[in-house]
């Protein structure tokens, strides 16, 4: 698949079954399976004039091009949080149950945490995916999960009830959620969603050594800056549109 959407660029935007046999080096009949396959996916269109990218490519680099967008706008703040802070900060966004980390920004504990740029996490498990779980329907959410949740400490939420109730709490405190060593042991972490309207497009969170974070103490700071950042971004959105 790889070879054969290297084939296309953007002097030769639609190509033909001969070109891309010379393009990708592929046999015939291993490509013409493989593009049958990939045009089922939307990956690429056909027509009589030969085959183009399809809309499936388009959409996801419209997401790419938009995550890009939230990464350059709240960049700047969340160094400065973690500036002022000491602790490791991370950019995330949801991903069906999972969460996904845009940005991670570091200090003197960042080495200490697994998260990485475009890693992924169990959204249940993290302050950040519950910053964002909480700004959906609840009964999104049960569409979302099954009876039991994945594990990954001796304190993750386990079932779909528990998860309502934190939920419920982050929508108390205004969207801040936390993790209470929910995810890794001996970290914890704060969080705030980035609103426009609706269901949040983002998250921003403080992480650190679970001795060292009074969680209370830093709710108030992450959400000014979430609200901040929010506004920068949408406002942004806005004037673009």
């Amino acid at each position: 698949m790889t070879l054969i959407l290297d084939a296309f660029d953007s002097g030769t935007p639609k190509l033909s079954l001969l070109e891309l046999t010379e393009r990708t080096g592929l046999p015939r009949s291993t490509l013409h399976r493989i593009l049958d396959q990939m045009i089922r996916l939307r990956w690429l269109a056909h027509s009589a004039g030969g085959y183009r990218l399809g809309m499936r490519t388009l959409e996801l680099g419209g997401l790419a091009a938009g995550h890009s967008e939230i990464r350059d706008v709240v960049g700047p703040l969340l160094h400065e949080l973690c500036r002022r802070t000491g602790f490791v900060g991370h950019l995330a966004v949801l991903d069906g149950r999972e969460v996904v980390f845009l940005d991670k920004v570091g200090g003197r504990f960042a080495a200490n945490l697994p998260t990485r740029l475009g890693s992924r996490l169990p959204a249940h498990t993290t302050a950040v995916g519950k910053a964002l779980l909480a700004t959906l329907d609840p009964h999104h959410i049960d569409a979302m999960y099954g009876a039991r949740l994945p594990v990954r400490t001796p304190r993750s939420i386990r079932t779909v009830p528990s998860l309502h109730n934190a939920l419920e709490q982050v929508r108390r405190r205004h969207g801040v959620a936390w993790d209470n060593q929910e995810s890794l042991t001996g970290i914890s972490c704060v969080a705030a969603p980035l609103r426009g309207g609706g269901a949040a497009s983002a998250a921003l969170s403080l992480s650190g050594d679970s001795q060292a974070m009074d969680l209370g103490q830093l709710a108030p700071v992450v959400l000014e800056v979430a609200r901040e950042a929010g506004h920068a971004l949408f406002s942004g959105w806005g004037r673009r549109a």
